[in-house]
């Protein structure tokens, strides 16, 4: 099982609310590979009390992302990183469509690299 509570840091005075911050970093932990698919995550009392977080905090960032398919529930053997990462496909998809509309503008990489600089502000 996963312990999270060694690397994930979340900050009550933070401007993102506790669970969008808890969501977000279980989300890091997967994409740079310190969880991996498969890899068995703490209950979410568990992962409340190491993090020192309400249960309902930990249940709704384990809910979304279970929701968004990056986790998944098995019954009384626990929550677990799913087999595969959603937003690998669905990011691709996205960037091919976002690609194909440039291009039907006329526009090149750089300045649609640059449009989506400005998205994210």
């Amino acid at each position: 099982m996963a312990d999270l509570g060694d690397w994930v840091r979340v900050d009550p005075h933070g401007a993102r609310p506790l669970f969008d911050q808890l969501r977000t970093q279980i989300i890091g932990g997967i994409r740079d590979g310190q969880l991996a698919a498969g890899t068995r995550l703490p209950t979410v009392r568990e992962l409340a009390s190491q993090l020192d977080l309400a249960v309902n905090t930990v249940a709704r960032a384990y809910r979304e992302l279970e929701a968004a398919g990056i986790l998944e529930t098995r019954g009384r053997f626990g929550t677990f990183v799913a087999r595969s990462d959603p937003a690998d496909a669905a990011m691709a998809t996205a960037a091919h469509t976002y690609v194909s509309a440039a291009r039907a503008l006329g526009v090149g990489k750089g300045e649609a690299l640059r449009y989506v600089e400005a998205a994210f502000g």
